[in-house]
């Protein structure tokens, strides 16, 4: 299925064609894989980040199977067209100018298996595109514990792993045995534990491949204690999230032996604002958007860059973005 976003002039290149049309024309013919493609040319980044914000994808793509995936790489790969991969968007920020080439998003891939729940009872199989909530219900609802962390983390799995996302209560390298991921001509790469490189909200996991899937080791553990961690840390996130604000979670990482949050307070810097971007009020590590505001991705940059500035002017720190930005 097609469609195509409402076009802009900032999107029109010559010719009476868009960049996405341009986009569509030199991937050619996809009707082998069609009913497992889903498209949209020059599709506003907004609708599909948490910040609600940033510019148009050339073209964005969620395939609804291994096979379109593979294709659809393949081909961009043969056309020399640039590919960036997405998640849920919930620690994404895409520039005014938005992104080029194709997006692709595994919204539709998001299986969680549990192949072998007698020979093997902590082994779980789960799809990059399954969200994180949908993965820890399912452990919750095959007595398995490991993912209690992954009560106060959105998003997507696939996302997750890149990024090794975590919270007090554990991250991913502690339940990760294997993830799977397709080089840019559609081609499988499997990485042990040991080969994903995890760290502090990082991995070597590269940018260049789109992670597809990984299996996990959990351990069996009673429901009833599952969902006390759980919601404790629910709760716990719930006190210190804005509401009623466009937001991608914590802005920056938290430097060794402090707190992100703790420095930019002891600035000054909580409520500073730029248009409708602003440092939260209730957790100055929560950079926000007013919704149905007119504030641009640039504002919320230029945010950063101040909030950046004052914390090495006061402390001597240089934060780290855990916001991943991407595009023009």
């Amino acid at each position: 299925m097609e469609r195509s976003a409402e076009q802009t002039p900032e999107a029109e290149v010559g010719g009476g064609l868009s960049r996405g049309q341009i986009v569509r024309e030199r991937l050619g013919d996809l009707s082998d894989v069609a009913a497992d493609l889903e498209l949209a040319v020059d599709e506003p980044m907004a609708r599909h980040t948490t910040l609600r914000l940033g510019g148009p994808a050339d073209l964005w793509a969620r395939p609804r199977s291994l096979g379109a995936l593979q294709a659809l790489l393949a081909r961009a790969h043969a056309a020399a067209l640039p590919v960036t991969f997405v998640g849920s968007g919930t620690n994404l920020l895409v520039r005014d100018g938005g992104l080029r080439g194709i997006v692709i998003n595994l919204g539709h891939l998001s299986d969680v298996a549990r192949p072998d729940p007698e020979g093997a009872p902590g082994r779980v199989e789960v799809e990059a595109g399954a969200s994180t909530g949908k993965l820890l219900k399912a452990a919750i609802a095959w007595e398995l514990g490991g993912l209690e962390f992954l009560g106060g983390v959105p998003g997507s799995v696939g996302g997750g792993l890149v990024m090794n996302a975590g919270t007090y209560l554990g991250e991913f390298t502690d339940v990760v045995t294997e993830v799977r991921s397709l080089r840019r001509d559609g081609t499988l790469v499997r990485r042990d534990h040991d080969g994903c490189g995890f760290r502090y909200r990082a991995s070597d996991l590269p940018p260049s491949e789109i992670v597809i899937g990984a299996t996990l080791e959990l351990t069996p553990r009673p429901r009833a204690d599952v969902e006390a961690d759980v919601a404790g840390l629910r709760a716990r996130r719930r006190e210190r999230e804005p509401t009623g604000v466009a937001n991608s979670g914590s802005t920056f990482k938290n430097p060794p032996g402090d707190y992100a949050g703790r420095l930019i307070e002891a600035a000054g810097l909580k409520g500073t604002r730029i248009a409708g971007a602003f440092v939260s009020p209730k957790h100055a590590n929560w950079l926000v958007v007013e919704r149905r505001s007119t504030t641009a991705a640039t504002d919320l940059l230029a945010l950063v860059d101040l909030v950046r500035a004052k914390v090495e002017e006061v402390h001597g720190v240089r934060l780290e973005l855990e916001l991943k930005v991407i595009g023009d």
